[in-house]
């Protein structure tokens, strides 16, 4: 399963989108922040791959947002 994580710079924020995901109906988890990302806050949205266009423009101009990754797992959440 091809997912992306949504990586941020405060834990407020990252708990904000996803709680904001969550409210439009977005599959997602919250997660720890994989090793070899830096400079994050230690959590991240992880989220399927299939929804990235509808997750994307959600982020808008938030100062805490560091990026999206993409990965690949053989777990569903």
């Amino acid at each position: 399963m091809n997912y992306y994580v949504a990586v941020f710079n405060s834990r407020s924020a990252t708990l904000a989108f996803a709680r904001k995901l969550k409210s439009k109906n977005i599959p997602c988890a919250i997660i720890n922040t994989p090793s070899g990302i830096a400079k994050a806050c230690g959590i991240s949205v992880k989220f399927f791959s299939e929804d990235y266009l509808k997750v994307e423009p959600l982020v808008g101009k938030n100062p805490s947002f560091f990026g999206f990754y993409s990965y690949f797992d053989n777990v569903r959440f």
